[in-house]
């Protein structure tokens, strides 16, 4: 079976209102895995390289519509009128590309409800449809309690007769499993002619596409039926329910693929990926890792545990533990983590260090760099092999603007230091503890900040003689007299 033909135009059938999600956002709007519903369907669609495609829209137009062509600009978006039904966006949506060319050959129909149809499907399906010289083939699969779908009904030899929805058929026709999936390859020809004499006669008062499959019968062509195994390619999502077990099941493909493809997961039940991602072999996903955008994460790294990452960029070998960070970039063999938060323009270098409750934006922190606990390094470049101790604030915005920091190579900042940008600390330099530096550091300078240090002899016993908690612990003034403590002469 030749499963490489592309169709000659893919219509895609958005319209829908989706009541049941109870939502502002349209429902074809709503994800899973990285990407909108329709977005997956788009996608599926344009990787079987047909020569047109058409999404067909009416519920929250402008909004759905917007949102398609930022996805994909060379859509033909496609507004369906007043008359409802799955027939009648189908007929839109072939009038309009008429009106650009003639459409002939194979007409593909899908729904941007159905996210989890995958490509090799749709190829599979056009490749039964047209070597079988079909002129309508429908997807279905088999389910054990079909509900609310159309049944397919087959003769005794197996061909498909007719395809009858849920409302408006016989109890005998409600006995069927074998469910219609609103997924067809259409010859133009015949879809054009069976369009014209589709009716809204029916309990819906709506235009069904099942009819045209009857009335191509009808005429003598040949229809047919392509039966897969994965119900959950063709499932769609009317309410949140749904939406959450499709996404379940979107996630468990991705981890499969990128396991079967040499990644460590551990914990598969707690991992989630985004379609977008990129994985190399080799690398361990820890529990609670959740990888989105267009994140990509280089062999040998680590990640994980509980550890978020969107729109990343992981070099090979690095490890990042209980990290958030979205726009950054971590460098081969780096670490980040526990408890580090990445904003966007990081970029962290070469075995650099981002440690315990480090916060890093819009910063370049060098190859060898260490920021080891407790600081927040904003719009900063740290040198080379530079070590910034903790508790270090680099204060970057003054109200009006923001301000740079530049920290040499090789520098060693003391503790709780305060860099006022913009700053700038030389090659080599030392800092004390407790620095402001306000004025730029000459490169092997040391910067300090020098206080006087006052004592008062016996304050405690003289103002705290009753803080503590009595009948728990000693008194700060009890352990202070029982060390020596005098209090002070009366002035």
């Amino acid at each position: 079976m030749n499963t490489e033909l592309a169709p000659s135009a893919v219509i895609v059938l958005a319209a829908g209102a989706g009541t049941r999600m109870k939502s502002a956002t349209p429902k074809v709007m709503h994800g899973i895995g990285g990407r909108s519903m329709v977005e997956h369907a788009v996608a599926a669609a344009r990787d079987l390289n047909p020569e047109r495609l058409a999404v067909v829209v009416r519920h929250q137009r402008d909004k759905v519509a917007e949102h398609v062509l930022a996805f994909d600009p060379e859509v033909t978006i496609v507004d369906q009128d007043e008359i409802p039904g799955t027939g009648r966006a189908v007929e839109v949506g072939l009038n309009a590309l008429d009106a650009q060319a003639p459409v002939s050959g194979t007409v593909l129909v899908t729904y941007g409800d159905v996210p989890l149809l995958r490509p090799e499907t749709l190829r599979e399906l056009i490749a039964f449809h047209e070597e079988d010289k079909n002129s309508v083939t429908v997807l279905t699969t088999h389910i054990d309690e079909p509900g609310a779908y159309g049944r397919i009904v087959r003769n005794q030899a197996g061909e498909v007769t007719a395809i009858v929805e849920a409302k408006d058929a016989s109890p005998e026709e409600l006995e069927i499993t074998e469910i219609n999936s609103g997924i067809y390859a259409f010859d133009a020809a015949v879809l054009r002619e069976a369009l014209l004499e589709v009716t809204t006669n029916n309990a819906q008062g709506e235009k069904y596409i099942t009819d045209v499959l009857s009335i191509a019968r009808s005429k003598g062509y040949r229809t047919s039926a392509l039966a897969i195994d994965d119900r959950w390619e063709v499932e769609g999502a009317n309410d949140r329910v749904q939406l959450a077990q499709l996404g379940r099941m979107l996630n468990n493909r991705i981890l499969e693929t990128h396991m079967r493809n040499g990644v460590t997961i551990v914990d598969p039940e707690n991992t989630w990926i985004d379609v977008t991602v990129t994985i190399e072999n080799d690398v361990t996903l820890l529990p609670g890792v959740q990888l989105h955008g267009s994140t990509t994460i280089a062999t040998g790294a680590t990640i994980g545990p509980d550890s978020t990452l969107t729109d990343m960029t992981v070099e090979a070998d690095a490890t990042v533990i209980r990290t958030h960070g979205f726009g950054a970039v971590i460098g081969e063999g780096a670490t980040v983590g526990p408890f580090a938060y990445l904003r966007p323009g990081t970029a962290l270098g070469k075995d650099a260090k981002l440690g315990t409750f480090c916060e890093a934006k819009n910063s370049q922190i060098g190859d060898g760099a260490k920021i080891p606990h407790l600081s927040y390094v904003g719009d900063a470049t740290i040198g080379e092999g530079a070590n910034i101790g903790a508790g270090s604030i680099f204060a970057n915005y003054n109200g009006l603007v923001k301000s740079r920091s530049v920290i040499g190579a090789h520098a060693r900042m003391g503790s709780a230091g305060i860099y006022v940008a913009p700053v700038t600390v030389g090659d080599g330099a030392y800092s004390g503890a407790g620095a402001l530096i306000r004025k730029d550091v000459p490169a092997g300078a040391l910067a300090y900040s020098e206080t006087s240090q006052r004592t008062i002899d016996g304050w405690v016993l003289k103002n705290r003689a009753g803080s503590g908690r009595p009948g728990v612990a000693p008194t700060p003034a009890k352990a202070a007299k029982a060390a020596g403590a005098q209090e002070p002469a009366e002035s």
